[in-house]
């Protein structure tokens, strides 16, 4: 055992690098991994977004859309370079997708978009070869960089140059995923659809009717659902995804109306009847 109190220093030293691992009871619950099938999860890789808004891409082919049996299956999917996401082949199974990511496998000519469910967990979305030509991405701020070139980072670490002077920050740029170029943009502003990205309102969808700006606190944005319920949330958990009505991107089942106690039980039995 270390003696004395360069000793005890020596021990008490964090460990060199990232950690590589992840315990399957610490990891995000909207993954929706059992207790009881292994000690650990899979560890999303550095990348474009958080390890707890994420969801690693061998969850979504094994858990989620079942074309793989076991984790070492999806290594030989993603070897084969089979899987891309946002138009580039991804090779490592642990890459992490995020909210708006389209996934394509040209093998059985599918695409999808990651998207929210109303209680928070990531939904493979499918859509049209047409739809996934583009993705949206929201402005995270937007600044002067060397010989006085405006550029914009995105919510998937994107840095777009020589962006419109009107793009500001928290609007949403649409950009063409094979030439990373903007397509379009829409300004957050009352009257726009919006989809709630974080907190606990998370994947509803509803317009915006109101900000209410707090100097130096979270400004909060008031949205207003198809049904008409109201609710409010921060600034940085709303994204708007079109321009008025109109959403540019389509929702999954449900259309981000989140359903109260009763509905929800209503809707289990009669799907567990069927």
């Amino acid at each position: 055992p270390p003696q004395g109190p360069h000793k005890l220093r020596e021990s008490k030293k964090m460990a060199r690098g990232p950690r590589k691992h992840l315990k399957r009871v610490a990891a995000p619950r909207a993954w929706m991994l059992d207790k009881l099938t292994g000690l650990y999860a899979p560890r999303p890789s550095q990348g474009p977004h958080k390890l707890r808004e994420c969801l690693p891409l061998c969850l979504l082919l094994r858990n989620r859309l079942k074309y793989a049996l076991t984790y070492q299956e999806v290594k030989y999917i993603v070897m084969q370079r089979l899987v891309k996401v946002d138009g580039k082949v991804r090779t490592d199974h642990c890459f992490p997708l995020g909210f708006s990511d389209v996934v394509t496998l040209d093998k059985t000519g599918e695409h999808f978009r990651m998207l929210y469910d109303t209680k928070g967990r990531y939904v493979p979305h499918k859509i049209s070869a047409e739809e996934a030509s583009y993705k949206l991405c929201r402005v995270k701020r937007v600044a002067l960089g060397p010989k006085g070139i405006p550029f914009a980072t995105t919510h998937d670490a994107r840095t777009i140059r020589f962006v419109h002077p009107e793009v500001k920050a928290n609007d949403t740029l649409r950009v063409d995923i094979s030439t990373g170029k903007v397509i379009d943009f829409v300004k957050f502003s009352v009257g726009n659809k919006a989809m709630i990205t974080g907190g606990n309102n998370v994947g509803r969808v509803g317009t915006i009717i109101h900000r209410e700006p707090h100097p130096g606190s979270h400004e909060i944005i008031h949205i207003q659902d198809a049904r008409g319920n109201k609710f409010a949330t921060r600034l940085t958990n709303v994204m708007v995804i079109g321009e008025g009505e109109k959403a540019w991107i389509s929702i999954p089942k449900g259309n981000g109306i989140k359903l109260n106690v009763v509905e929800d039980r209503t809707a289990r039995l009669q799907k567990n009847s069927s």
